[in-house]
């Protein structure tokens, strides 16, 4: 991203909206926008051999590994606001684990990009599948998106839930319960 183009978007930007950015409390804000938005799409700079680097590990284990609560932040796509929520990844190992981290690295890869709520969902689930070779994943996003508390609708309250799940959480009945009792579960 070429940050002096950007901070001359963002200087542009604030004088077509009645301010000045030469005032004291603005004058440094079109830098500060540019490099918020190269952190906040960062993930299109990278890709996910980069992010797992090499942490799949062979294991004896085929059962279910479920990571809970892995905070997350993304871009709506529509309007370029934040929404922001937790994600629950679930998966059946199938001889290989990943690195617990890599699962939030995952979610972080994809969320930090203009999306959508539905898509972002699909795409770690299929991100995981892949990497672990796992014989199912599940999914799933609970969010709170500020182009619809903030402006338009203006409801403060609403939470919107996505879900994917692929391979045998998807057949199975008895996997997929498991899952979603798993991520229910209060601690």
């Amino acid at each position: 991203m070429d940050i002096k183009k950007v901070e001359g978007l963002i200087r542009e930007l604030l004088i077509e909206i009645g301010e000045d950015p030469e005032r004291e409390g603005l004058k440094k804000t079109p830098y500060r926008v540019a490099k918020a938005y190269e952190f906040l799409t960062g993930g299109y700079k990278k890709n996910i051999k980069e992010v797992i680097n090499n942490a799949v590990f062979e294991s004896e284990v085929n059962n279910m590994i479920i990571a809970r609560d892995i905070e997350v932040y993304s871009l709506c796509e529509h309007h370029m606001l934040p929404f922001f929520g937790k994600c629950h990844i679930g998966y059946i190992a199938e001889n290989k684990v990943l690195g617990v981290s890599k699962l939030a690295r995952i979610v972080d890869l994809f969320a930090r990009r203009l999306q959508i709520q539905e898509r972002l969902t699909s795409q770690i689930a299929e991100a995981v599948m892949e990497e672990a070779g796992a014989s199912g994943v599940g999914v799933v996003m609970e969010c709170r998106h500020l182009c619809m508390m903030m402006r338009g609708v203006e409801k403060q309250n609403s939470v919107m839930t996505t879900s994917s799940v692929l391979g045998s959480l998807r057949t199975e009945d008895a996997a997929r319960a498991e899952f979603l009792q798993l991520i229910n579960r209060q601690l």
